[in-house]
């Protein structure tokens, strides 16, 4: 049996943005008292994530809430308008089928009744990946929780606890043992769950551009058919790109000379924004649908990537993952104060989560495919979707109260209530 000094109360595998975010919404919400440890063999190393994120308005209400968000918010570019075009790639002209400029001050208005949004509130914001993490990171030792620089290589259920064993060999006796160790969790799979899904045979490259003029704050997504090419605003006269490729061509343009990937850049980014200049590192990742066929099992939960992967086409794998910790912090908060055993409300949690992350996967897997193909007749579909969409604000702003995360039952650190 470990010593006292080797237990806790939840022990959180992968110290990304969902595993410390739910460490510290629980040392906050519960005490000093309550030990919350969060094991990653990443603690050891200097971040290197040179990727940005979109955080939509209920994702920050939650770092708002956890105290992290002033530490980014100088950093935090809002997302002030969003252009949708859908062309090939030779086509000289790429009209646009749907706007969102101007919406967020409309869609505020009507719907502050029901989710208490201020007027003119941008309902997402791009930021770096890497001072956001340093963040959580600080605030994490200033609330009490454990860090821990090895990985979970084991675990062991045992009635009452899990004995979880980390890389070199120390055990620690916890309550709960959370998966927040990303698409090939170790802690998933050694707990037999498995997951549904495909490869698309698509990659997406991700890079940093710097732009001649300012971008205003505008977010444009040109739907080609070999996928989706985003230019989403950073701070400054720069763009994060998510730029969708088949898994060959994304790795044939990462490979290619400077000046070679230069021109395969300006051919789908254009030159609306001046002369362009790739700034950051660059890389593809490859794409896919993947669901657990749980979200748990004895004294374990899976929350982000470890329970759900999705296409990056409508932005909200991140955000998915932070709606798992909103719900998941919740129950086991509940739990904690009625002084219930947190092993017995998975399944609240479970019931919370998994079909909005079905529905979220349907759905993006669904515009990846009506998107990503060569067909003419599918092609003028969608633009005549694109169209009506455009044209019924009471639609656009359904949308983007969608792209926000603030519809359905909505967690309290979502709506920036404290638990």
């Amino acid at each position: 049996m470990p010593e006292s000094s080797n237990r806790c109360d939840v022990l959180i595998g992968g110290a990304g943005f969902a595993g410390l975010a739910l460490a510290i919404a629980l040392k906050q919400a519960l005490g000093p008292a309550y030990r919350v440890t969060v094991a990653d063999p990443a603690l050891g190393r200097a971040a290197n994530d040179a990727r940005a994120s979109a955080i939509v308005a209920a994702a920050r209400r939650l770092f708002e809430t956890i105290g992290v968000w002033d530490a980014v918010a100088g950093e935090a570019q809002p997302i002030l308008d969003m252009r949708v075009t859908d062309s090939r790639l030779g086509d000289a002209v790429r009209p646009v089928f749907l706007t969102f400029d101007g919406d967020v001050e409309q869609r505020s208005q009507v719907y502050a009744g029901c989710v208490d949004l201020p007027a003119g509130e941008p309902f997402a914001h791009m930021v770096e990946n890497r001072p956001l993490l340093a963040a959580l990171i600080e605030r994490a030792k200033r609330e009490g929780v454990e860090l821990v620089a090895q990985g979970v290589t084991g675990h062991t259920n045992a009635g009452s606890h899990i004995h979880v064993e980390l890389a070199d060999e120390t055990k620690i006796s916890a309550r709960l043992l959370v998966a927040a160790d990303g698409a090939r969790s170790g802690i998933r799979q050694r707990a037999g769950i498995a997951t549904h899904g495909w490869d698309y045979g698509q990659s997406g490259i991700v890079t940093t551009v710097a732009h001649e003029r300012d971008h205003g704050g505008r977010a444009e997504e040109h739907f080609l058919p070999a996928g989706p090419f985003a230019i989403l605003p950073l701070k400054g006269r720069r763009s994060s790109i998510v730029w969708t490729e088949t898994t060959a061509e994304a790795e044939r343009i990462v490979a290619l000379p400077d000046a070679e990937f230069h021109s395969e850049l300006e051919r789908r980014f254009g030159l609306q924004l001046g002369e362009i200049e790739a700034v950051g590192p660059r890389r593809a990742f490859p794409l896919g649908l993947a669901v657990a066929r749980t979200f748990m099992a004895e004294r374990i939960a899976l929350v982000g990537d470890a329970a759900h992967v999705i296409h990056p086409i409508a932005g909200q794998g991140l955000n998915m993952g932070l709606k798992d910790v909103a719900a998941l912090a919740e129950v086991i908060v509940d739990a904690a104060r009625l002084g219930i055993d947190p092993a017995t409300v998975l399944e609240r949690y479970q019931r919370w989560r998994r079909f909005d992350t079905m529905a979220m996967g349907v759905a993006t897997d669904g515009l990846n495919r009506l998107f990503s193909n060569h067909s003419d007749v599918l092609r003028a579909v969608r633009d005549l979707g694109l169209g009506v969409v455009d044209r019924l604000p009471v639609l656009k702003r359904l949308f983007i109260r969608e792209a926000a995360g603030l519809v359905g039952d909505v967690p309290k650190l979502l709506k920036g209530e404290a638990l």
